[in-house]
C-alpha cells in the first residue's frame, strides 16, 4: 500500500514568474503564486509544475553524468512535432538535440530558458 501521492515537481530557476509563464504557453493551464519566490502551474489534467527562486543557478550540463548532470527531465507528448518545435523556439526555448539525421526518432531535447533539458516525444 502507498504511503504518499505525488503533488508536484519542482524546478529551482533564477526567474520563476518567467518560468512558468514558459511551460504554459507550452501546456496551457494557469499560473499562481505564493510571493515572487514560488510559482505553480496547473496543467490541463490536474499535473502540477512549481517553480522555485534559485539565485544563481548553474543550469546543467547535457547530456552529462558527472557532478553538473541533468538531474532530470521532463517529457511533453506532441501530436504535431514540428508545430510544437515552434512553439518552444517563440517561447525561448533551446534545441539541444532535435535532429537524429534520419527524422525518425521520436523525441527531441530542449533546455527551458533556465536551462533545464525537457523532451517533446512524439505521441
Amino acid at each position: 500500500m502507498p504511503v504518499a501521492t505525488y503533488c508536484l515537481v519542482a524546478l529551482d530557476c533564477p526567474d520563476p514568474k518567467a518560468l512558468a509563464a514558459f511551460y504554459a504557453g507550452i501546456l496551457g493551464g494557469h499560473v499562481t503564486n505564493d510571493g515572487e519566490d514560488w510559482y505553480d502551474l496547473y496543467a490541463p489534467g490536474g499535473h502540477r509544475i512549481a517553480f522555485q527562486r534559485a539565485p544563481g543557478l548553474t543550469p546543467p550540463d547535457w547530456p552529462r553524468a558527472d557532478h553538473n548532470s541533468q538531474q532530470l527531465h521532463l517529457d511533453f507528448d506532441v501530436p504535431d512535432m514540428e508545430t510544437a518545435h515552434q512553439l518552444v523556439l517563440d517561447l525561448g526555448g533551446t534545441p539541444l538535440d532535435v535532429d537524429d539525421g534520419n527524422g525518425e526518432r521520436g523525441y527531441r531535447v530542449y533546455a527551458d530558458p533556465a536551462g533545464h533539458p525537457f523532451c517533446l516525444c512524439r505521441e
